[in-house]
């Protein structure tokens, strides 16, 4: 989905980019004075957060490495001493990297020249510009991690697409009033969705599924939406809304007409979501026994997903 964006918004966003780049040294060959790179120190660093080892295919897809570039930067920790890099005990296929006693020593003296380095930026602005500049960065933060959100299409069997319906079943079991059971529900799982008669869309941040939700197909009548979640770590991120509004142009390119769907009043946060994105309540419409509120949205002719 490409959208036009505002030029003066490039230019912030690279002036950015300058500045952040030079403040943290990023440019420079020695980060924090070590006779490595950042992006060899992150390596490392990243490497000690699992004991045992950690996936060198996990660690490509957390740093969005090429693997060329995170081959050659292993190599150079394995030539330090501080990293080996050995197939897995449990799958031999697989690559491990985990830190040598020197790299654990390493890794410790980049924390703390890290720690330093965090407070040499904040230690010349007075009290208050130190929350507003600390309070801006979790903005930041936050509003990064959405952009790096995607949401595709993905089969039944796509294990990130049954973690996110497990995950909405355990979730909506706790908060319903009276438990949720899957079996006394109205058929609504992976299968069912699956193309033509449905669609499932998951939300990755990284290789971490952070939402999902699916479509029913009901030929000339609405189309019903499903089982609609967001993990709790990205509330907030808008990827509900972003779900919601892929999941409407799915539909639209389907050629229906309008989604309907049922939910709980305890899923306030839905209810708000589905109401501000246009949804109107109607009378019930099928016979689901744990819903106690109906929606149904018409959808514009040729909606996209930049319309929706």
């Amino acid at each position: 989905m490409v959208r036009e964006v505002d030029v003066t918004m490039v230019d912030q966003v690279r002036r950015f980019n300058r500045r952040v780049t030079q403040r943290v040294g990023a440019l420079d060959d020695h980060f924090l004075a070590r006779d490595r790179s950042l992006g060899g120190s992150r390596l490392l660093w990243e490497i000690g957060l699992a004991d045992g080892g950690c996936d060198v295919r996990r660690l490509r897809s957390t740093l969005d490495l090429d693997s060329g570039y995170l081959s050659r930067l292993l190599r150079s920790l394995e030539a330090e001493g501080l990293v080996i890099v050995e197939p897995s005990p449990d799958d031999g296929r697989v690559r491990t990297a985990r830190l040598t006693a020197a790299g654990a020593a390493e890794r410790d003296e980049i924390d703390r020249r890290a720690d330093d380095h965090a407070w040499s930026l904040l230690a010349p602005l007075p009290e208050p510009q130190r929350q507003r500049l600390v309070d801006a960065m979790g903005q930041v933060e936050r509003l990064l991690a959405a952009a790096l959100v995607e949401i595709a299409p993905a089969d039944p069997a796509d294990p990130a697409a049954d973690r996110c319906l497990q995950e909405y079943y355990a979730e909506i079991d706790r908060r319903f009033d009276s438990g949720f059971d899957p079996a006394r529900s109205r058929r609504a799982g992976l299968d069912e969705m699956r193309p033509p008669g449905g669609v499932f869309l998951v939300a990755r941040l990284g290789d971490e599924p952070v939402g999902g939700g699916g479509l029913l197909f009901h030929g000339d009548e609405p189309t019903e939406l499903k089982r609609l979640w967001v993990a709790p770590s990205a509330r907030g991120l808008g990827v509900g809304r972003r779900l919601l509004a892929e999941l409407e142009a799915q539909a639209a390119a389907a050629g229906s007409r309008s989604v309907r769907l049922d939910t709980n009043h305890t899923l306030t946060e839905a209810i708000a979501l589905y109401r501000s994105a246009g949804y109107r309540e109607v009378e019930r419409f099928n016979d689901e026994r744990y819903a106690d509120h109906w929606f149904e949205k018409e959808l514009a002719t040729g909606q996209s997903a930049a319309d929706a």
